[in-house]
């Protein structure tokens, strides 16, 4: 070959070695992989531009040998090093040893050596040839990578990690052992129907096309224990790729506690929320739910042609049982009366107590008014029945009013108003009845509200005036005494008749005030006309028995007596039979006391009151008054004429005197007279008149 041609072979040759070391330090740079040789003989040592760089060395700044290398390994790794390289002498290769260089700056690197031993023709070791790599980025990853799985394994919350497909556990770490009960392996059989008893396959479906959407999602669900027990989880649900397969990721967590503490929250919410809107004693809606369910009740009627009626219910004089058997056995009368009540009232209606003695039921959906007609038939009757507390028998009655929607009212407010109004009809007609609203009826009941405004600014101004009516001897036509009336000189109206405000008076508790202020006035006229000479007779005091029973009572009238200079000889007390015999025993020992400081006593409109022989025989009476009632048909009424004679002989036979009231014709006196009753007091004689025109009177003369 000409010496041009093998020139140029040579060169071809140079240039193919150089493109192939250029490559191989490409490779060596981008895989962070440097080459290093050890001559066993001479121990020279080479090392790559890549292995120079892994070492943070310029080729310039050293000559490289086996001992630099070792001198440069962290002293932990050395002993391993070392044994290392004399089982590469023995055995021939090194394969993936790893350690940890430090380098001249300083840094820590983790290296991972390759090795291989070069025999000669001899087989004897020459050369030690190998790789150095930089693994120091691999290690750092995996030992965060270890440090992330321990987190997840030794985590207290639950994690799964489930196949999209199948359902089933790919992954479950120990809390989710520890917190079912199951082993790793038995969990990995499973599936997660399998400690999910309330999830159906339709909610995991409908889980997974939500994972699609949205890659993750919260849910809340149930697991039961490998011991059948079950506990409440809150789920964090992420879509992923595990070992190359589709799969999702959960994490849960024990929200038993925070569930639980929810539950107690709510009950006493619930709790709270009763007794806001519940009767404590009867357990019952209150006014306060009454006003609601009845709003609703209206808008849902709204959407309907029926019918609503809503019914007050007031117990009749329930304040006498509170005060003569007290509060205790007051309240076992109202649970009593709730229980008769709740018997009437059909599913879906409301039975309400509004306070004290009232109570409300709404009646919905009726076709028409018979319906709360018989309602409040049922409640007047079963309210009727005989009650038996503590070995006692109780009558009580009740009055009632009705309100209708929406004939009388469209909205709560004015159906409870009208109600309301209605059952203080069912009052003035006497109670033990029920009344059904009108417009009348609220006319009436603004009036009363009027009327007890200006009755209680009347009793602090004293607006009432006295009258009197003479009481007359037939037989002689003198005056032996007078009966006090009060009339109301309202500023306004004028002169208000007692039929207007007495009752008024004695509902709201102001008839003991009035009284008192009658007699004072009274007591001190009467003082005056005997002061003066005249001779006006026995004073005749109406006394409600509200003012008989209060304590203080005997000693007012005393101080009274003495405040006015009146003379208790001049002094007659009447009270009415009726009354009386609301609690006789009572009344006996307070009129033995007012009897015994020589005043007398009398029992107005006898005959009314179906009295007992017995206590009357006992109580220390003065005088009966025959009631006008009685008087008003005399002498054509058989009844009326046989009812006089026998009070006539009654009062003889107790040796008692008698009056009779309401006489107004001159047929009247004489049978009265002629049957032995000769004490008349009437329009007859006289109607009742102011002090003014009794003055004049008993100036002329006693006579009439």
């Amino acid at each position: 070959m000409p010496d041009n041609e093998l020139q140029d072979t040579l060169n071809t040759a140079i240039l193919k070695l150089k493109a192939r070391e250029d490559a191989f330090k490409q490779f060596e740079s981008i895989s962070n992989l440097g080459s290093w040789e050890v001559d066993l003989k001479n121990h020279k040592t080479l090392w790559s531009e890549q292995t120079y760089k892994i070492y943070g060395l310029n080729k310039e700044d050293l000559t490289p040998t086996l001992e630099y290398f070792l001198s440069h390994l962290v002293e932990e790794d050395l002993p391993r090093a070392q044994k290392a390289l004399h089982e590469a002498m023995i055995y021939g290769a090194v394969t993936s040893f790893e350690c940890r260089v430090k380098r001249d700056d300083g840094k820590v690197l983790n290296i991972l050596l390759n090795g291989k031993v070069v025999y000669d023709e001899n087989n004897i070791p020459s050369k030690l040839i190998g790789t150095t790599q930089d693994i120091t980025q691999q290690v750092s990853l995996k030992r965060y990578s270890d440090e992330l799985s321990q987190l997840i394994e030794y985590s207290s919350n639950e994690i799964y990690i489930v196949d999209y497909n199948t359902y089933t556990y790919l992954y479950v770490n120990k809390g989710a052992c520890d917190a079912l009960g199951y082993t790793k392996d038995e969990l990995l059989s499973m599936n997660i129907f399998a400690i999910n008893p309330t999830l159906a396959f339709e909610e995991a479906s409908a889980m997974k096309k939500l994972l699609t959407k949205h890659k993750k999602i919260l849910n809340k669900t149930v697991h039961q224990r490998k011991d059948g027990t079950i506990y409440h989880v809150q789920a964090y649900i992420h879509a992923l790729k595990y070992n190359g397969m589709d799969a999702f990721v959960i994490f849960d967590t024990d929200i038993s506690q925070t569930v639980e503490s929810q539950k107690l929250l709510k009950e006493q919410e619930h709790k709270l929320t009763h007794l806001v809107n519940h009767d404590t004693l009867t357990n019952l809606p209150n006014r306060s739910l009454l006003k609601d369910r009845l709003s609703q009740d209206i808008i849902a009627l709204k959407k309907s042609f029926n019918k609503l009626a809503l019914l007050f219910i007031d117990l009749d004089q329930f304040k006498k049982i509170n005060d003569s058997l007290g509060h205790h056995r007051g309240d076992e009368v109202l649970l009593e009366i709730s229980k008769k009540l709740q018997s009437l009232v059909k599913a879906g209606d409301t039975l309400a107590r509004l306070g004290g003695d009232e109570f409300a039921i709404i009646l919905k959906d009726i076709n028409n008014i018979q319906e709360a007609l018989k309602l409040a038939q049922s409640v007047t009757a079963i309210i009727k029945e005989p009650i038996q507390i503590s070995g006692t028998t109780l009558f009580i009655s009740s009055s009632i009013g009705i309100s209708l929607y929406p004939q009388d009212a469209k909205d709560e407010h004015d159906l409870i108003k009208f109600a309301d109004a209605a059952m203080y009809k069912a009052k003035d007609e006497g109670r033990d009845n029920f009344q059904f609203y009108s417009s009348e009826m609220t006319t009436l009941a603004f009036e009363r509200v009027v009327m007890e405004s200006s009755l209680r600014m009347a009793i602090k101004e004293n607006q009432f005036v006295v009258y009197y009516q003479p009481q007359v001897d037939a037989l002689t036509n003198t005056i032996t005494g007078m009966e006090a009336l009060v009339r109301w000189e309202h500023p306004s109206i004028g002169l208000v008749p007692p039929n207007k405000f007495i009752p008024l008076a004695e509902e709201i508790g102001l008839i003991v005030e009035l009284d008192r202020i009658v007699m004072k006035k009274a007591m001190k006229q009467f003082a005056t006309w005997y002061g003066n000479g005249l001779k006006p007779g026995i004073l005749a005091l109406n006394l409600a028995i509200k003012q008989l029973n209060s304590k203080d009572f005997l000693a007012t009238l005393l101080h009274i007596i003495k405040e006015t200079g009146f003379n208790s000889e001049w002094l007659e007390l009447e009270i009415t039979e009726g009354q009386l015999m609301n609690n006789p025993e009572a009344a006996i020992e307070k009129l033995k006391q007012i009897s015994s400081f020589g005043i007398n006593i009398a029992i107005d409109d006898f005959g009314t009151g179906y009295s007992s022989l017995t206590y009357l025989k006992r109580l220390p009476l003065d005088k009966l008054k025959i009631d006008k009632s009685f008087v008003r048909d005399l002498p054509s009424d058989e009844e009326d004429v046989a009812i006089t004679k026998a009070i006539i002989a009654l009062t003889k036979s107790l040796n008692l005197q008698l009056i009779a009231e309401g006489v107004e014709t001159q047929e009247q006196k004489e049978f009265l007279i002629n049957n032995g009753c000769h004490n008349i007091q009437g329009f007859l004689y006289a109607k009742p008149m102011p002090a003014q025109e009794i003055t004049k009177l008993l100036n002329k003369s006693n006579e009439i």
